[in-house]
């Protein structure tokens, strides 16, 4: 078996995250659907970016705000997407790099721009984001590299990648040659409507073991099976997934595998600033966890701290070690 050189490679959305404060009559007047992912193209970007208030640019991605937390509790991370060359792909190159994370991917020459995300929060601390994927729907199977993928002890997955069709073929490329190393793979549904676009193509993906671990909160788990009755949707979930982790924001989440369940509670925090990236910082602190062996609990713990730290400030990249907010609440040494 190949050496582990890496504790969790993530495969996802190259993304800058443009930030900015919005009402609900400002969703309202724009045709906004709040708290949705709607993917958008370059003419819609642009009227957007026109219309909303100050912005901060940070960089972003399901799978790579993953990763970046992941690296910020002290683990060995890498992370596959494609940007291009220009200055937000530079930003972003950076960003990920910076944040201790090992990030290959040759930029594209040609065709669309780096992919970006225009989010808009709510004062409720709610997000309604759209996005323009560019030059991160340029992602092929050619990508994946076969050694760094077996070399990595989870190989992590988001479910926006789904949308692009060569994307899709590298994040199946991966996972097999993950499973061809005995490694795992694991998914994140990402959005309630990512789930309805794509939704008998993800149960094929537990159905069939491709994925080993799923992450998904309470509205992407009822848009998974159809169903408003929380105990009826786990149910099946639990028939069809090996392993998986459903959050549910303040009352904290379930770990369910086979007959068993586990819950853990979340980090209360005194005021809720923007929710982006809560699940991406969960799965980081899980993740994380199952990568040093800890239990299910544990991992949940961490998970939810790291979900905590970054709803307590805009943008959805951590602003403090985790690693040392981790040993301050006494769940590392």
């Amino acid at each position: 078996m190949t050496s582990i050189r890496y504790d969790v490679l993530g495969l996802g959305n190259a993304i800058v995250d443009v930030i900015s404060r919005a009402d609900d009559d400002f969703l309202l007047k724009h045709g906004m659907r709040k708290g949705a992912m709607s993917l958008i193209d370059e003419g819609r970007a642009s009227q957007i970016y026109q219309v909303m208030g100050p912005a901060v640019e940070t960089s972003g991605g399901s799978a790579a705000n993953t990763i970046v937390g992941i690296a910020g509790f002290g683990a060995r991370a890498a992370f596959v997407g494609r940007v291009k060359d220009d200055s937000l792909g530079n930003v972003f190159a950076h960003d990920i790099r910076a944040a201790g994370v090992a990030f290959d991917t040759a930029p594209s020459a040609e065709g669309p721009s780096t992919g970006r995300c225009y989010v808009l929060v709510t004062p409720d601390g709610e997000r309604t984001m759209h996005t323009f994927l560019g030059a991160a729907q340029d992602l092929h199977p050619r990508d994946i590299d076969d050694d760094a993928v077996a070399s990595a002890a989870i190989t992590y997955l988001e479910g926006y990648l789904w949308d692009p069709p060569h994307a899709k073929e590298a994040f199946r490329k991966a996972a097999v040659v993950a499973h061809e190393a005995k490694r795992l793979v694991a998914l994140s549904l990402s959005d309630a409507f990512c789930v309805d676009r794509w939704r008998d193509e993800f149960l094929h993906l537990l159905r069939s073991g491709t994925v080993d671990l799923l992450f998904c909160n309470e509205a992407e788990l009822h848009s998974l099976y159809q169903t408003a009755d929380f105990d009826t949707a786990i149910a099946a979930l639990r028939a069809d997934a090996r392993r998986a982790v459903v959050t549910r924001s303040a009352k904290g989440c379930l770990v369910v595998e086979g007959p068993q369940t586990i819950e853990a509670p979340a980090c209360p925090v005194d005021r809720v600033v923007d929710t982006t990236g809560a699940g991406d910082l969960f799965a980081a602190g899980f993740l994380f966890g199952m990568a040093r062996g800890f239990g299910d609990d544990r991992a949940a713990r961490l998970g939810a701290l790291a979900a905590a730290e970054v709803i307590t400030h805009l943008g959805a990249r951590p602003e403090t070690s985790l690693r040392a907010v981790a040993q301050e609440n006494g769940l590392l040494k």
